[in-house]
């Protein structure tokens, strides 16, 4: 990699851990120059600005978070057992998040739901890509025997998903895993209610 590209994706990467720890509108280009240790210069030869630094911190958080879904599910054999390890991801919200700030696609969402159209896009994307994992795992537990064929599997996945994020918000906000616990304990059975098996 270029001495540039290189710059660039280290703007990038210190930029997302900032914004997903004090938002965008909290951030500014003073801050993005003290987490990179680059003048402003150094910054604007490389973006035009802050927004198009937030949009592409943004994408590099969640691709960060895509992978770490991706390899839990890997390690996981059945349906249920990769949905679960999907959200486990996020089992310790308050400690241990799986992005230092957090959860990017919920950070961002009640940060841009009425304010940055770009990223609430950026978001919505994000979301859709979300549900779009959960429910291909469902619907391959569906084509393996291993839940009922009635199964609605855009509205399981939206129930997963949405629980989950809601979990994280309300455990993070009450600084007590619990919250995240219970979720996870009622995604769980959510699941086990379509189980043939």
């Amino acid at each position: 990699m270029r001495k540039g590209a290189q710059t660039r994706q280290h703007i990038i990467v210190k930029s997302a851990a900032l914004f997903n720890q004090k938002g965008y509108a909290g951030s500014s280009m003073q801050d993005i120059m003290h987490t990179t240790g680059l003048t402003k210069g150094g910054i604007y030869r490389r973006f035009a600005g802050k927004d198009d630094i937030a949009v592409e911190a943004f994408d590099y958080a969640c691709r960060l978070l895509e992978e770490k879904f991706k390899l839990a599910a890997a390690k996981a054999g059945t349906a249920i057992d990769k949905v679960m390890a999907i959200c486990s991801v996020h089992s310790d919200p308050v400690h241990h998040p799986p992005l230092e700030g957090g959860c990017p696609l919920l950070n961002t969402a009640v940060e841009c739901d009425d304010g940055d159209p770009v990223l609430r896009e950026k978001a919505l994307g994000s979301l859709q890509d979300f549900l779009v994992l959960i429910e291909r795992v469902l619907q391959h537990g569906i084509a393996e025997g291993e839940f009922r064929s009635d199964m609605n599997t855009e509205s399981v996945a939206t129930m997963v998903v949405a629980s989950l994020e809601g979990g994280v918000m309300a455990s993070r906000l009450a600084r007590d895993n619990k919250h995240i616990g219970y979720v996870l304990e009622q995604i769980r059975q959510l699941l086990a209610a379509y189980s043939i098996q």
